[in-house]
């Protein structure tokens, strides 16, 4: 199975080197068949340049841009548009994800079958390191909100790190969410239309360099439409979008 990651990254000069190398160093160390697809969106600083300086040195390196406008969501979506592998993990440019959390997701897909593996970074055997207090508890108080709503155990909805099998990036579409608030809706369209998931611990540490993207004044009514399709969704779709059981092989 070959692991596509998809590596959004908006003016992330001084986080981007560090973060490629450890992931190609990290799963070719492992053996793992991969691509990393890292999506250009719009920066302004030297992103590009040191993009581009990469590209000779990391087999598997692959630069695409956001041509649409500017936005988390979309320059995720510019990168599931193009990956060649049969699963594809959001990964964050900022060195926040760790290359050893994804090969543990990318094991458990293959050891359990899975449609989906979904990161949490509130489980006990999970760290979290200089998470702000603020946005923890918003955080919190989001996916408490978001459980209640769907009825669910998984306790870290908003946690981009996932991984997803080609077949899930399909059948989530069509894509809404320009913004961060796709890091809701890829998993909860992928549990409403019955894709199968494991929860996985993974770590979580706050970026050494470079300034957050995500405003959550601005975000506050983006996540809540998102929630509320998805919801919406569920309630009244009358299963028109959930999986349909695969046939037996005879």
């Amino acid at each position: 199975m070959k692991l596509s990651v998809v590596i959004p990254a908006h003016d992330e000069e001084g986080c981007l080197e560090g973060t490629v190398r450890a992931l190609s160093r990290t799963l070719s160390a492992e053996g793992i068949e991969h691509e990393i697809v890292v999506v250009d969106d719009h920066s302004t600083d030297g992103t590009a340049r040191i993009l581009e300086s990469l590209r000779p040195q990391i087999p598997g390196l692959r630069a695409a841009r956001n041509e649409s406008s500017p936005g988390f969501g979309r320059a995720v979506e510019a990168g599931l548009e193009s990956f060649s592998g049969d699963a594809a993990a959001v990964y964050m440019a900022d060195a926040s994800d760790s290359p050893e959390d994804l090969v543990r997701f990318f094991r458990t897909m293959e050891e359990k079958g899975v449609d989906c593996v979904f990161g949490t970074r509130f489980a006990p055997e999970s760290k979290v390191v200089d998470y702000p207090r603020f946005k923890l508890a918003i955080n919190r108080l989001a996916n408490l909100f978001i459980r209640v709503l769907f009825g669910l155990r998984y306790n870290d909805v908003t946690n981009a790190f996932k991984l997803y099998r080609r077949n899930v990036i399909e059948g989530v579409r069509p894509i809404l969410s320009p913004h961060f608030n796709l890091t809701v809706e890829l998993p909860l369209k992928a549990i409403v239309r019955g894709y199968s998931y494991a929860v996985v611990p993974n770590s979580w540490t706050n970026r050494k360099a470079g300034e957050s993207k995500l405003k959550i004044k601005e975000m506050g009514s983006r996540y809540l439409f998102i929630v509320l399709y998805c919801l919406i969704e569920k309630w009244l779709s009358r299963g028109d979008y959930v999986k349909k059981p695969r046939p037996a092989l005879r």
